[in-house]
C-alpha cells in the first residue's frame, strides 16, 4: 500500500470496525504533520489568490452583493420568496459584509479560504484512506485544478459547500474510529446540516457514506442506529428549507435544460473546468492502489453517484443538472489520485516532477479563468467601462434608464462599479428588489407617468444593437418621444448612451 502504514502490533490489538480508518501518522514528526494539511491549505490560497480581484463580479455574484448589503429582516423575506436554497450563505456574508465591507476582495475572500480549507482537508483524509504520501499529493492535486481556483474567486455558496461536504466525510470517519463517542456524531451531523443547508443538492453525498456505514456496519451492528440519528437530526434540520426551495425551484431553475447522455460523460470537464486536467486526475484515480476495499469504496460513490443521481432526477418538471451543483465531488478524485500518483511515483522527487507536469497542464486554463469577463462567460459586459464613462461625463440630475428587457443583472453590476455617491434616479423602477423582497425590481406600468422632465438620461443596454430597440418597447416608445440620442460609447458587451431631452438648450442630435 503506498503511504506510510500502520504498526502492525498496533494494527493487530485495534478492533475491526476502527481498523479501516486509523490515521497513517504514527511515525511522522510533528512539523510532517502540520506540513500534510498546511501545504496544501497555502499552495490553494496562494493560486486562487493570485488575480483575485481581475475578473470583473458575475451576475450571481451582483445577486449575493445585494443580498448581503440587505439586513437580516429584508433577507428572511426576500428567501420566502425566492432563493431560499442559498439563504445560509447570504447570511454568512451580511454578516462579514457588515464587518469587512463590499470591495471585490471583501467578497471573494470567504470563497478562497474555503478552497484552501478544503485542500487541507482532503490532505487529512487522504492520509487515513490511503497514507501520509498520497494524502498531502491529493491536497496538492485538488489545489491545481482550475475549478478549484475558479469558484475559489467567486463570491458564490460553491466553495463553502466543498469545504462543508469534505469536513462531513472525515468527521464521518472519525466517528466510526470510536463509533460509542456521541460528540463525534453529533459533529458529524451538525457538518452534514450545514451542507444542506448551503446547498441542498450536496446532501447527495450521503449516498456515499450510506455505502461507507454499510460495509462498517457488518461487523458492528450498532452503527445503523448511531448513524441514523445524525441522519435524522440533520434531515430535520434541513427538510424546512427543502420544502421551501422545492416550491421555488420552477422560478429559478426554468432555464436548466433537461440532460441528455452526452451530458452526463462530458460533465468532468465542466466540473473540473478543464478538459485535459479532468482526464489527468481520473487516470491517476483509476490507478489507486489500497490494501483495503472501504476507502475506494468511498471515492467512487462520492465521485460517482452523486452525478448520477442529479441526472436522473433532471428528467422531471425541473432540471438541476449543472456542473457546479456537483462541485463537491471534486475531492473525490483528488483522493485516489493521490494514491494513484503515490503508487506509480515511489519517490519525492517524481512525484514533485508529476505535479508540476499537472500544473503545467491546466495553465492555459488557469490562465483563461481570471480573464476580466470570464465570470460573465459567454456574454461578457464590462460594467466597471460603463460605469467609468458615466462618471467622467455625469452632471447633477442627471437620471438613468437600464436595459432590463432581455439582461440579467446589468443594473446591479454598473451601480456596484459607480461611486457609491453618484446617485441617478432610475427613471422606470417604482420600487428596488429589496423593497419588495424580490431579486427584480418592479418597473413603471406606465412608462411615460415615470418621465420627470430630466434634461439628461444615461441608457444602459446590452449588445451593440440600436440602444431603443434593446429595451423594453413601452420604455423605448415613452423616451423615442422626448429624447434624442445625443452619445453612444460601446463597451465590452454593453453600449452607454446619454439621451438630451429635445428642445432642451444646447439641442440634441441622432446618433
Amino acid at each position: 500500500m503506498a503511504g506510510i502504514g500502520i504498526p502492525m502490533v498496533i494494527a493487530a490489538q485495534l478492533p475491526p470496525p476502527r481498523e479501516e480508518f486509523r490515521p497513517a501518522v504514527a511515525d511522522v514528526s510533528v512539523r510532517g504533520r502540520v506540513l500534510l494539511w498546511a501545504a496544501p491549505f497555502a499552495l490553494t490560497l496562494g493560486l486562487g489568490g493570485f488575480g483575485l480581484t481581475g475578473p470583473l463580479l458575475g451576475r450571481d455574484e451582483l445577486v449575493t452583493w445585494d443580498m448581503a448589503s440587505r439586513d437580516t429582516g429584508r433577507i428572511l423575506a426576500t428567501l420566502r420568496n425566492v432563493d431560499a436554497v442559498h439563504g445560509t450563505y447570504y447570511l454568512l456574508m451580511h454578516g462579514w459584509v457588515k464587518l469587512f465591507g463590499d470591495s471585490v476582495l471583501s467578497l471573494r475572500l470567504p470563497s478562497l479560504f474555503a478552497v484552501a480549507g478544503t485542500a487541507a482537508v482532503v490532505a487529512l483524509l487522504g492520509n487515513r484512506l490511503f497514507g501520509y504520501r498520497a494524502g498531502i499529493l491529493a491536497g496538492f492535486l485538488f489545489a491545481l485544478v482550475p475549478a478549484v481556483s475558479r469558484y475559489g474567486q467567486e463570491a458564490r455558496s460553491y466553495a463553502l459547500v466543498m469545504l462543508a461536504v469534505a469536513g462531513a466525510t472525515l468527521l464521518l470517519l472519525r466517528a466510526l474510529d470510536r463509533p460509542r463517542g456521541p460528540w463525534r456524531w453529533a459533529a458529524y451531523a451538525l457538518a452534514l446540516a450545514l451542507t444542506g443547508l448551503l446547498h441542498l443538492i450536496a446532501l447527495s453525498v450521503v449516498i456515499a457514506h450510506l455505502c461507507l456505514l454499510a460495509a462498517h456496519a457488518r461487523r458492528d451492528r450498532s452503527l445503523w442506529w448511531r448513524a441514523g440519528l445524525a441522519l435524522t437530526a440533520a434531515a430535520a434540520t434541513v427538510t424546512p428549507l427543502a420544502l421551501l426551495g422545492r416550491s421555488q425551484a420552477g422560478r429559478q431553475l426554468y432555464w436548466v435544460p433537461a440532460p441528455d447522455g452526452w451530458a452526463l460523460l462530458s460533465l468532468p470537464g465542466e466540473v473540473f473546468a478543464s478538459a485535459l486536467c479532468a482526464g489527468a486526475l481520473i487516470a491517476l484515480a483509476l490507478a489507486a492502489r489500497s490494501e483495503r476495499r472501504a476507502p475506494l469504496l468511498l471515492c467512487g460513490t462520492w465521485a460517482l453517484l452523486p452525478p448520477a443521481l442529479v441526472w436522473a432526477a433532471s428528467h422531471g418538471e425541473v432540471s438541476y443538472f449543472r456542473g457546479v451543483y456537483v462541485l463537491f465531488t471534486l475531492p473525490a478524485w483528488a483522493l485516489p489520485a493521490g494514491s494513484g500518483l503515490a503508487a506509480a511515483r515511489r519517490s519525492w522527487k517524481a512525484a514533485a516532477v508529476a505535479v508540476v507536469a499537472l500544473a503545467l497542464l491546466a495553465l492555459p486554463d488557469q490562465r483563461q479563468l481570471r480573464q476580466p469577463f470570464e465570470h460573465n462567460a459567454p456574454v461578457p459586459l464590462d460594467y466597471a467601462a460603463a460605469a467609468e464613462v458615466i462618471e467622467r461625463l455625469h452632471r447633477p440630475g442627471d437620471a438613468v434608464v437600464y436595459d432590463r428587457f432581455d439582461s440579467w443583472q446589468l443594473d446591479g453590476g454598473v451601480r456596484y462599479y459607480l461611486p457609491r455617491d453618484l446617485e441617478l434616479r432610475d427613471v422606470f423602477r417604482t420600487r428596488t428588489p429589496a423593497q419588495i423582497d424580490d431579486l427584480y425590481p418592479a418597473q413603471c406600468s406606465v412608462p411615460e407617468l415615470c418621465l420627470k422632465g430630466e434634461r439628461r438620461i444615461w441608457l444602459l443596454t446590452q449588445g451593440t444593437d440600436f440602444p431603443f430597440n434593446a429595451i423594453d418597447p413601452a420604455q423605448a416608445g415613452a423616451l423615442r418621444s422626448r429624447y434624442r440620442i445625443s452619445t453612444s460609447t460601446p463597451v465590452t458587451g454593453m453600449t452607454v448612451s446619454l439621451l438630451e431631452r429635445v428642445g432642451a438648450a444646447g439641442g440634441a442630435r441622432q446618433s
